[in-house]
């Protein structure tokens, strides 16, 4: 099981691959993934206990450099994350919707971390920059107080850096629209 993740977020393809190389032999961390993403930047991102992440993703933000976009440790991470960025959320219903879209991937991940801590709110999607021109988005549902809620907690926890593009509430989204999200 998943507790820890830690990512780093690079705009050079080869500064990447030389930070997974460091902070996967610097400690003891399993790594989830690394690979290229829209606009040729960088991700990798690695799980382990918090001090073990802790210190491979320090190593990375030094191996990386000037090249890093942004980075995360996220101790105790919600299993629903981690269920939406591998696309394997069972959504069926749609009440409110949620939408949040940031220019960082870390953003992302603490949002949607923060999102459903908050309030009773189910993940549908957490899209990590491939595609998009880089950016990431969550997709969340739920009543609209929760809804609302989720939202408003994970932007002021995601948004202080400036990341978020934008957020959206939808009260009650049409059902084409809900399907056309699944």
């Amino acid at each position: 099981m998943i507790r820890t993740i830690g990512l780093i977020e690079l705009n050079s393809i080869a500064k990447g691959i030389e930070a997974t190389d460091k902070m996967v032999k610097a400690a003891e961390v399993e790594l989830l993934f690394s690979k290229a993403v829209c606009p040729g930047k960088f991700i990798v991102s690695i799980t382990g206990d918090v001090a073990a992440v802790k210190a491979a993703v320090e190593i990375g933000v030094s191996e990386g450099e000037h090249y890093v976009v942004d980075h995360l440790m996220l101790p105790n991470v919600a299993e629903e994350v981690i269920c939406a960025i591998n696309g394997v959320s069972s959504v069926e219903n749609v009440n409110a919707l949620g939408v949040m879209e940031f220019f960082s991937i870390a953003a992302a991940m603490v949002a949607a971390d923060r999102a459903v801590k908050t309030a009773a709110v189910d993940l549908l999607e957490v899209r990590l920059g491939i595609g998009i021109g880089g950016k990431s988005f969550i997709t969340l549902t739920g009543d609209v107080s929760s809804v609302t809620a989720a939202v408003d907690a994970a932007v002021i926890e995601a948004g202080e850096n400036g990341m978020l593009v934008e957020k959206a509430v939808i009260p009650s989204p049409t059902k084409e629209l809900f399907d056309n999200l699944l």
